[in-house]
């Protein structure tokens, strides 16, 4: 089976060894794994604050870097859920739609990926750790994957996974969200932390890089003894 990973933005300017993890797990899977070099950002930051025709041109050039694809596979819900919504943006555009159509229907989520398609349920992860996971907006309401991230932290050895209080509520970051709205933001973000502390969880674990920047900034900033992790670190992470 082969794979295209899409790593987004965020995942390469500031999470760089979250892309390792994905590609040892997939890999362990039997997974052959390419990385497209052309890609660029998908355009969410210019669709959300209503760019739709800036978002054309970023959109095309995914189309066409993933056209060879059989499958893609992003650690980050947000970003998965972007490329599904090219058929929309296309709307108009037939011959670029049927394009949109087939990169959206072969792209995935990391742990959607692991559960739904290979049928993964145990990576034979070890985190003899506390958690929390966080379920960010754009991959629960957007990409409706609300399963998978849970079955597969329920095996990781030694994980105590506490449910986190409000955990439907938006963090904060919303993209362009934190930049423009920056008070309220504020606010949502400082909830958000004030639920993880309920939890006594040592571990914050969530699937989207934005999210996982926003509270751990804030987590840092009010010195607070949480540790932040993304998914795919946790399902790769092994006993030493």
């Amino acid at each position: 089976m082969k794979v295209s990973l899409f790593i987004t933005c965020l995942g390469d300017v500031f999470y760089p060894d979250v892309g390792k993890d994905v590609v040892e797990i997939l890999e362990r899977y039997g997974c052959e794994i390419d990385f497209p070099e052309k890609q660029t950002c998908c355009g969410q930051p210019a669709y959300n604050s209503g760019y739709h025709t800036d978002t054309k041109k970023a959109a095309k050039h995914m189309i066409q870097t993933f056209d060879h694809a059989e499958y893609v596979v992003a650690p980050s819900g947000s970003c998965a859920a972007m490329l599904k919504e090219y058929p929309h943006l296309f709307k108009e555009e037939p011959e670029w739609k049927e394009r949109a159509e087939a990169l959206a229907d072969k792209t995935y989520e990391l742990t959607q990926f692991l559960y739904r398609v290979l049928g993964v349920k145990d990576t034979g992860a070890f985190l003899p750790k506390k958690a929390t996971y966080h379920t960010s907006c754009h991959m629960t309401r957007l990409l409706g994957e609300k399963e998978a991230p849970y079955k597969l932290l329920e095996n990781v050895e030694g994980l105590e996974l506490k449910e986190l209080p409000n955990k439907q509520d938006c963090c904060g970051f919303g993209g362009t969200f934190a930049v423009k709205m920056t008070p309220i933001s504020e606010q949502m973000v400082d909830e958000k932390v004030e639920h993880v502390e309920e939890t006594e969880a040592e571990v914050l674990i969530g699937a989207d890089s934005g999210c996982l920047m926003n509270i751990g900034g804030r987590i840092d900033r009010k010195d607070r003894p949480v540790e932040v992790m993304h998914i795919a670190q946790v399902l790769n992470s092994k006993k030493t």
